[in-house]
């Protein structure tokens, strides 16, 4: 019976203290109110004439983006974001500055995108990504960039069509339209046996706004030129990242072209090491709809389908064609993941040739094997507007 009676009182005073532990927890001694907080939409650091960082942010004004977005295109109430900036030798300490200009707590945990201006972009970047890596609010999803001129500007622009411009340049990287890097990715980049990097080159244009056009490539953490948006398509294609791409061909023995939509692609890197010659086999495979034909062929016609597939995967073969003759062969930067290729299915040989990669990747043999499969000719299947009697099948 005594046995049975503490029992019962252990229990007791268990259900009792975990009670009092659970009021404990719940608790709200360390809230912070959302009217507190000063959200960080983007961010912009550019280099200063002293070597110092200067660190941009485009806050968010709850009033003016919780209603209408009036007086957007001038200075009036209705702005819907505010760009505040300030200088330090680390982001930190700039952002320490840039608190005694701001009267809430700046929250980065809804930053969207990281902007690095051109010329610390040239200068480096390793030591400024540590922040957004190290710090516990900054999203490792944000979206990276590097802006021609600096990065302020970028932020600064006020837009047409979305509330800030921090929110073009997330779209854009969402569209998948050119390179899509998170600061995740930069980072596995930057650590990678390759020791390099690809970042989308946005710039302002005076007529369309914002929009990304080209590539920024680095060696190791400097930024050492940039491709146009032609050959950022070969890029992506070895990468097996292309998402969104239109083709067009100029099919033989015919007047006109044909505009091809990419639905599917898969690529596929096949690393090769024989007699001690190093080569890359990049197979790619595609499927696309035909979306424009103002030639006269018939697109129902098997035997001129089956033509149009060859010249379309000779398309693909010159645009990565061209991008190797530049970035392999002039810049001799990996940005394609030869390396980490060669490294997960020759480890022994990637040991004696990691810390001279950039002399052995212009050496390797790169031969690239395209298919394509055209899937559906579109709503219309012979060509329009032109004589029955004049279609060629």
């Amino acid at each position: 019976m005594i046995n049975l009676y503490f029992r019962k009182l252990t229990n007791i005073l268990l259900c009792i203290c975990l009670c009092f532990f659970m009021l404990l927890l719940t608790g709200c001694w360390d809230r912070t109110e959302i009217n507190d907080l000063a959200l960080v939409l983007g961010t912009g650091i550019d280099k200063t004439d002293d070597n110092k960082i200067q660190l941009s942010v485009q806050l968010s004004i709850p009033k003016a983006m919780g209603g209408t977005q009036q007086g957007t295109g001038g200075g009036g109430s209705g702005k819907p974001t505010i760009v505040k900036k300030a200088t330090g030798s680390t982001i930190y300490d700039a952002m320490s500055r840039l608190q005694e200009k701001v009267s809430r707590k700046i929250f980065w945990g809804h930053n969207r995108v990281v902007i690095f201006g051109e010329a610390l972009a040239k200068d480096g970047i390793r030591k400024d990504i540590d922040f957004f890596a190290r710090h516990p609010e900054p999203r490792l999803r944000a979206y990276t960039f590097v802006s021609t001129g600096k990065a302020i500007d970028i932020l600064e622009v006020i837009p047409e069509l979305e509330r800030s411009s921090a929110e073009i340049a997330r779209e854009l990287a969402n569209f998948k339209i050119g390179m899509s890097v998170t600061v995740k990715d930069l980072l596995q980049m930057l650590n990678s046996g390759a020791d390099s990097a690809a970042l989308p080159w946005l710039e302002i244009n005076p007529t369309e706004g914002l929009r990304v056009n080209g590539t920024a490539v680095f060696k190791k953490d400097k930024m050492k030129g940039s491709i146009n948006d032609k050959l950022t398509r070969g890029l992506l294609w070895l990468r097996d990242d292309v998402h969104l791409a239109t083709v067009t061909i100029e099919p033989k023995n015919t007047k006109g072209s044909i505009s091809f939509n990419l639905l599917r692609s898969k690529t596929k890197l096949v690393p090769k090491i024989v007699d001690g010659k190093w080569q890359m086999i990049a197979k790619i495979t595609t499927e696309d709809d035909a979306v424009e034909n103002d030639t006269a062929l018939n697109l129902m016609d098997p035997k001129i389908v089956k033509d149009l597939e060859k010249q379309l995967a000779q398309r693909i073969n010159q645009r990565i064609r061209m991008t190797l003759n530049l970035v392999q062969k002039d810049m001799r930067i990996d940005v394609f993941g030869f390396g980490e290729a060669f490294h997960r299915k020759y480890p022994n040989e990637w040991e004696k040739v990691k810390g001279h990669w950039s002399e052995k990747f212009p050496e390797i043999e790169v031969k690239i094997d395209s298919k394509a499969h055209i899937r559906r000719p579109g709503m219309s299947t012979e060509p329009q507007g032109i004589p029955k009697n004049e279609v060629k099948k």
